[in-house]
């Protein structure tokens, strides 16, 4: 739990003051511990307690390996977010997917279950690697449809221009079609 505070207090975010002040609740779980509907249970228990209007899950990879059947993880998940979803809740769920570079897999899909679907994704250009951000699916509003470099350093998340000189960055495989010098420069700069 400390190193998520550092590493968040160095992103200047003051997760620490917001625990201590009781607009924040931390909990590190041992997916191993817990069954899915005791977990499930947890959750319920404290956004009815604290009528929390957002939760984190970080991530449905521990979730999975408590439950190694799909079809009964997607149901356990399917049942928590609808209760959310009631409490006016705004949840937020992290799925680490297999493959850094190259073609990705998802341990489970919860695609269909969610409003927003963001996919961070690694990529190389010139010898470094780089982060792309994309929405892959959105149910209302506007959708935001370019792929986009992103940065996290001590100045937090630094949104770049539009990846708009490469293809195949979500395959994994980017090929890039533009000028190499507007591709040295840092992105947000």
């Amino acid at each position: 739990m400390n190193l998520l505070l550092d590493r968040t207090s160095k992103l200047g975010l003051d997760l620490r003051g917001m625990r201590e002040s009781g607009m924040l609740h931390l909990e590190q779980i041992d997916a191993a511990e817990l069954s899915p509907g005791e977990f499930a249970h947890r959750v319920r228990e404290k956004v009815d307690r604290a009528q929390a209007k957002t939760v984190i899950i970080d991530s449905l990879n521990g979730y999975q390996a408590s439950m190694p059947d799909e079809n009964a993880l997607i149901l356990h998940i399917h049942e928590l977010l609808q209760y959310l979803n009631r409490q006016g809740v705004t949840t937020f769920l992290t799925v680490a997917q297999h493959g850094l570079v190259g073609e990705m897999k998802s341990p489970v899909d919860v695609t269909y279950l969610s409003d927003t679907v963001m996919l961070l994704r690694y990529f190389e250009a010139l010898g470094k690697v780089r982060r792309a951000i994309s929405i892959i699916k959105k149910r209302t509003g506007h959708h935001e449809d370019t792929i986009r470099e992103f940065q996290i350093d001590n100045r937090g998340l630094t949104l770049g221009d539009t990846l708009a000189e490469f293809h195949g960055v979500l395959r994994g495989i980017p090929t890039f079609v533009g000028e190499k010098s507007e591709l040295l420069e840092e992105p947000g700069k």
